[in-house]
Formats: structure tokens, sequence, C-alpha cells
């Protein structure tokens, strides 16, 4: 079954709201809280509290040891950006459920929302590393919602993070957005791409109700016809069933008045010359 299309303009809009809301919340910790510590505000007991810190790397503090890690990671976030916005308007002309459009447009919001800072941030708060080769494309992205229910050292066998002294992650709004959007596409995913066996079922379907009635056609017109070897057979049974019909129709008294046959002579038959 065949969806319309859909248009794409308000999944976009919904998008450029939640980037809005990413880009305040960011600009108001930065103008009116204190770095670290001493500038946190306890929300919900001290478990949930903003904490304004920055970010280099990744989403939940996540980061690349490498020289050039935040240059890939900003290129990289470029590219998934302008992917997830090519996917919606491909799911959008195929008419996808609005559910998956809308989560998709959290997670393209998620995307441009740490983009912006990877980019601007560098220059417009002037908050890129210290020793970084430029400004741009080096700014740091500004977390800020802290759930704090453990800390402590990460094992050794954990890659990258192991033997580390570690807290629970400090996020912003736009990763919350992105956890949000992958979450439920992963619980509906079921609804939103349906089962490619099922589609076939249902296609398939009419195509099977007609070759059904073939074989009931296949079969009357076999039982019509007669194979060749029985065609010989009975035309061999009419050839000699004459013969033997004027052998017993011949009379007895036809047989007698045959003048007598002599052994020591024979009968020759005139041919034709």
């Amino acid at each position: 079954m065949t969806q319309s299309p859909k248009g794409p303009l308000k999944f976009f809009l919904f998008a450029l709201l939640l980037i809005g809301v990413d880009q305040a919340s960011k600009l108001l910790v930065h103008q009116y809280m204190s770095p670290g510590f001493a500038g946190q505000i306890r929300l919900i007991g001290d478990w949930f509290k903003l904490y304004y810190v920055t970010n280099p790397g990744m989403a939940f503090g996540m980061q690349i040891d490498h020289e050039y890690g935040k240059l890939f990671l900003t290129v990289f976030r470029l590219g998934a950006m302008i992917f997830i916005a090519g996917y919606m308007l491909r799911l959008a002309q195929k008419g996808a459920s609005n559910g998956l459009l809308w989560a998709m447009a959290m997670i393209l919001a998620g995307a441009i929302g740490n983009l912006i800072d990877s980019i601007f941030y560098g220059v417009l708060i002037d908050n890129a590393p210290y020793g970084s080769p430029t400004p741009w494309f080096h700014g740091q992205v500004i977390d800020m919602v802290f759930i704090d229910f453990w800390e402590g050292f990460v094992p050794d066998w954990v890659p990258v993070w192991g033997g580390q002294y570690y807290t629970t992650p400090i996020f912003n709004f736009a990763d919350a957005c992105i956890f949000i959007g992958v979450c439920i596409i992963l619980m509906f995913q079921g609804t939103f791409f349906p089962r490619l066996d099922e589609h076939e079922e249902i296609e398939e379907a009419p195509k099977t109700d007609e070759i059904a009635d073939v074989p009931s056609i296949v079969s009357s017109e076999e039982e019509t016809e007669i194979p060749a070897s029985e065609m010989e057979v009975i035309s061999a049974q009419e050839v000699s069933e004459p013969t033997s019909a004027l052998e017993e129709e011949t009379p007895e008294s036809a047989l007698e008045a045959l003048p007598p046959t002599n052994d020591n002579t024979s009968t020759q038959v005139p041919t034709k010359e």
C-alpha cells in the first residue's frame, strides 16, 4: 500500500524551533552562570542541577584526544546534518509516518544545535580551546544539564575512558533532542518501518488468485486430449475389426462351392507384364 507524499515544511519548522530553544538556553547559561561548581544551580535536590561546562568534544562530554579531533567532529556534524536533512526529505516524499518524521526532526535539530556551537562559538563568545589553530570550527559546546547520581573511576578495560575519574554526563538541550529522537525510532521501528515480507505478501496476493485458476483449465484440457500412443492403438483396432467381421459373416455354403484344389497342381497367378 503506497502512501501519499507529505509536505516536509512543518517538520523543518519544528526542528528550527528546537534549535532556537537550544541556542537560547546555551547563551543564557553563558551570560548568567559561572562555570564549574561555584555557579551550579540545584533544581531537584543534589542529583538534578544546572552545571555550566564547555565541551570540546562530542555529545555527553565525550572527546577524541587528537590534534585535529575537534575539526574532525565539526566536519562530521556538518556531514550528518546534510545527510539527515536529505533523508527527511526522502521520507516525506515517500509518505513516511508522522512519528518518524518528528523524531528525525529532533535528531536534525540536535545535530545543527551542536554544529552551531562548534563552528561559531569560538568567534562569538571566544571559547575555543587554548592553542587552537583558528577559532572557526573549534568552538566548544556549552553543556548545562547535570543528573548527578554516580561518580568514580571507569574500569581500565573500557576503551578511551578506562582508568579515569568520571561522573554522569553533563549534556544540553541538543543532546537530549538527539537521544529522545533515537529512542523513539528504536521503540516504534516496527510501526515506522513495516516488515518487507508483509508488503510482498500484500502485493503478491492478487497474482496467486489468478494462478490458482490455471490448474483447473489445464486439467480440463488434459482430460479432453488423448495421447498419440493411444490414438495408434485405437486406429489399429478399427482396421482389424472389419476383417474379422467379414470372416464371421461369410456363409459356409460359399466355402463349399469353391472347387477342390489338387495338391500336385499349383495355381498360377497371372501377372501383368
